[in-house]
């Protein structure tokens, strides 16, 4: 069974990444995508160079934009079962996943925000 009601928790948590909820029938389905997950896709994409990491605002976003792309990765993930998903029902998509599904990422919400001052290297 295909996992349904899927959108992204974008309330309070204390996890450093995207966190996704889902259903599947009655039984509830929490997928994550760490942050470094999430830096390395959008790393694979961007041609500019820009090397910094994703503020939580920043995935989050992203995340919302590419609601149906995740939806797909979770629910291929999920449907292979507690042998490809050691935390069965918890579904940890890594960047083989992403690469495996083939699936493109838009970028075009993605708004790069300046660092602050205290994160600028001296010297």
């Amino acid at each position: 069974m295909p996992v349904s009601q899927f959108d992204i928790d974008d309330g309070p948590h204390n996890m450093d990444g995207l966190r996704l909820l889902a259903m599947e029938g009655a039984q509830p389905v929490e997928a994550f995508i760490s942050r470094k997950v999430m830096d390395v896709w959008v790393g694979s994409i961007e041609r500019d160079g820009g090397r910094q990491s994703l503020f939580r605002r920043q995935y989050t976003a992203l995340g919302k934009a590419n609601i149906e792309s995740l939806r797909r990765i979770v629910s291929t993930k999920y449907q292979r079962g507690a042998a490809f998903n050691r935390q069965h029902p918890f579904v940890e998509v890594l960047f083989a996943d992403i690469t495996e599904s083939g699936e493109a990422l838009d970028l075009s919400g993605l708004v790069r925000e300046p660092l602050p001052p205290a994160f600028h290297r001296l010297g």
